[in-house]
């Protein structure tokens, strides 16, 4: 029998939406509740979908690894009966060969989306798990207050390229009622806390058990350790039952980012571990699950190669909405758009026709002259060549504003709309929209980073993805509600 070389992570990248809503601005507003601190926002033009696709991009810019299948899990998707994995695949321009598949509808569905990438990376085909939520609760409640918004991605594989190997996992299942979101709602409905709580610290000792048994360690020779979990009283109480180092949740600063949460504290526990150390993963949701990861020398030469920030990083630089802002982006403030005619839907055709453009950035350089044509062209607008391009994505290289424009007339969720003509390194221009920008602190000159998100949502459901510009290190300096 053939031995299955070690299995685990070969890179990660996670994606912190860059707005934050300060929880006392909830009190000020609504006379009580928010609290202390701070929680992620998803821009107006960000969905799980599009975080997804930031998150994986930072995963697969620092190996070399293509991965054979992409899982993507996510409690809050933006299509039913269509598969979201699949437009992460387009955006990240993988071959037509490479699966994609959806792990939808409850926070559990991102542990399963690693157990699944493991096991196809153990099998030979190494995977993806593209980890994202978007979490949701009325105004004024602890689930609005506690949440966070946030992707991450895993990319399992074997041999020299682990940076932290897979040494064991271990679950518990079971069925009691805890929190339900019935299709059409916007927020999730809870039981009594206390009832949870005891499930929770009974399945998650079976889960920790197996996992350090399939590990063939003991709890004692864990160095860190990363629970997440919705249920914050059980939480708190398997934390405490456990008794060792804890990765900090970052639910103070971010929020509790459901589906997304294990993916972000193993990359955030990855971030700041040293070459040898043994993290044990623990996720609540409907059951209990845990992974037993050992760091290896392959850490230190993936951090050199990493350019995207830390978690840590992205933790510490966001910048405030106002809560009627926010109220706004998730539909429970309408507002009155501006009197210009509704965006029209994309059609399907053209849509996939262009497939190689809207979702991957991808133009053409002529072999003749070297010229950049962004989109793809036929013939060449400089030495006027036929049919002499090869493809040529963009989408991962800088750019510079050229020239721009704030319109306060045009459709937004967020006006101005700013709309910019990027030069990009090595040739070529386009048009694009800025997003996270302060249109008075923009300059022309100003590096920006291409950004895949959400343009609009027609009145049918249809959600038009492409790319717009983000400022490298700039931020909105003021805040209008």
């Amino acid at each position: 029998m053939t031995a299955i070389p070690d299995v685990g992570v070969i890179s990660y990248g996670v994606h912190l939406p860059a707005w934050r809503l300060d929880r006392k601005g909830i009190g000020r507003a609504l006379g009580s509740g928010g609290g202390k601190g701070t929680r992620a926002v998803a821009s107006f033009d960000e969905d799980t979908t599009s975080m997804g696709v930031e998150a994986a991009r930072r995963a697969l810019a620092v190996t070399a690894v293509e991965p054979r299948g992409v899982v993507f899990a996510t409690a809050n998707p933006a299509y039913a009966d269509k598969t979201n994995a699949t437009t992460v695949h387009a955006a990240l321009g993988l071959d037509r060969s490479v699966s994609a598949y959806d792990f939808a509808g409850a926070a559990r569905s991102g542990v399963g989306a690693l157990f699944a990438a493991a096991d196809s990376a153990a099998a030979g085909r190494p995977a993806l798990a593209v980890l994202s939520d978007i979490r949701t609760g009325l105004p004024g409640s602890a689930e609005e207050r506690d949440g966070g918004d946030a992707a991450a991605a895993v990319h399992f594989g074997t041999g020299d390229d682990v940076v932290a190997t897979l040494l064991g996992r271990g679950s518990a299942s079971a069925e009691f009622l805890e929190r339900w979101r019935i299709a059409g709602d916007s927020s999730s409905r809870l039981w009594e806390e206390r009832f949870a709580e005891g499930q929770y610290k009974e399945l998650a000792a079976e889960a920790v058990e197996s996992a350090l048994k399939d590990a063939g360690l003991t709890l004692a020779e864990v160095d860190k350790v990363a629970i997440a979990g919705l249920h914050r009283r059980a939480v708190r109480s398997v934390t405490k039952a456990l008794g060792r180092a804890v990765v900090d949740d970052l639910s103070a600063v971010v929020g509790v980012t459901g589906t997304a949460q294990p993916g972000v504290l193993l990359a955030s526990a990855l971030d700041e571990a040293a070459v040898g150390e043994t993290i044990l993963l623990v996720a609540l949701g409907d059951g209990a699950d845990a992974m037993v990861f050992r760091t290896t020398e392959a850490l230190v030469e993936l951090r050199e190669r990493r350019t995207s920030p830390s978690v840590a990083q992205q933790a510490a630089r966001g910048f405030e909405v106002g809560y009627q802002k926010f109220l706004t982006w998730r539909g429970f403030l309408k507002r009155e758009a501006p009197r210009r005619p509704d965006p029209d839907r994309p059609a399907g055709p053209p849509a996939q026709r262009n497939t190689d453009w809207k979702f991957g950035l991808t133009g053409s350089r002529c072999t003749a002259c070297d010229t950049r044509h962004l989109p793809a062209a036929r013939v060449c607008i400089e030495c006027k060549a036929v049919d002499e391009m090869v493809a040529d994505r963009v989408a991962d290289l800088p750019a510079v504003i050229a020239t721009f424009q704030a319109d306060l007339l045009a459709y937004s969720m967020n006006p101005p709309l700013i709309a910019a003509a990027l030069n990009f390194e090595g040739g070529g221009r386009m048009i694009a929209e800025v997003t996270d920008a302060d249109a008075k602190a923009l300059k022309i000159g100003d590096q920006v980073e291409m950004t895949f998100r959400r343009l609009y949502t027609t009145a049918d459901g249809v959600h038009n993805y492409f790319w717009k510009a983000r400022p490298v290190q700039a931020a909105p300096s003021g805040e209008e509600n």
